[in-house]
């Protein structure tokens, strides 16, 4: 998780800049991420049009009470995945959110400080919706989660 940092660098500012140009000021520098991704220590790995990559540390303090990955941190970077891909396709001043989400835990997660990947991918953008599909692997690469998102478009 090696990213470039400018100190003293300006936050973006999304009405004049393209998804991607966003997503890329963000990867750059994570001080100017959204806050929940610094509060859960996730950071945005990878991004290109119409894909975006987050990884998360597994650690022992998202645990749920069988001592696993609490659901609610798969959900979260999933949804960051599948909501920044969508990000990623969009023109400036355009704005968007997540009407639906569905995941699938496909395999129970340590809380061992494990690196778990998140990926996104649209799937379908149109003008008013968009479709996207993601997945989180563990550090064998194995699916832990599948999801799909459906965002709003407004401009």
């Amino acid at each position: 998780m090696t990213h470039r940092t400018d100190a003293g660098s300006t936050p973006p500012d999304p009405a004049t800049m393209t998804g991607l140009e966003v997503l890329r000021a963000v990867r750059d520098s994570p001080e100017h991420g959204p806050s929940i991704g610094r509060f859960l220590g996730m950071e945005l790995e990878a991004v290109e049009e119409g894909r975006a990559t987050f990884v998360i540390a597994a650690r022992p303090e998202y645990a749920n009470p069988l001592g696993s990955l609490h659901g609610g941190i798969y959900a979260t970077v999933l949804d960051s995945a599948m909501a920044c891909a969508v990000h990623s396709r969009l023109g400036a001043g355009v704005r968007y959110g997540t009407l639906e989400m569905k995941i699938n835990f496909l395999r129970t997660v340590p809380t061992d400080g494990s690196l778990l990947r998140a990926t996104g991918t649209v799937v379908h953008l149109g003008r008013s919706t968009a479709l996207a599909e993601g997945t989180i692997t563990d550090e064998r690469g194995r699916v832990v989660a599948h999801g799909t998102e459906t965002c709003m478009i407004y401009g």
